[in-house]
């Protein structure tokens, strides 16, 4: 899933986790209701400045807002993980080994 996407899943998530409709957020962050469904659904990115307003009054850090790593999926990551496991040298190979071996 590309960032814009994951992004907006994030936001939307920490909306409600604050109670906000869609309509009082984008009120607060002085936006239309349709752009910031269109920053929830990974149709649009938001500026720097409104990224900065949607933390500011979600009470959160802005760092938080891409803090997604939970909203990948299954299958994303088994992809990722496939694609990388050629990069890493034998001695991170045999750590991972030893940790999935751990788990199973």
């Amino acid at each position: 899933m590309n960032t814009k996407k994951l992004l907006g899943k994030r936001i939307k998530e920490l909306r409600k986790a604050a109670n906000l409709t869609q309509e009082k957020l984008a009120e607060l962050i002085d936006i239309e209701t349709g752009s910031l469904s269109g920053i929830e659904s990974g149709r649009h990115f938001p500026s720097l400045i409104t990224l900065e307003k949607i933390a500011k009054n979600l009470n959160i850090e802005l760092k938080a807002l891409f803090e997604f790593k939970h909203l990948t999926s299954a299958d994303e990551m088994k992809e990722s993980i496939i694609k990388n496991i050629d990069k890493i040298d034998n001695d991170e190979l045999a750590f991972i080994y030893k940790f999935v071996e751990n788990f199973r």
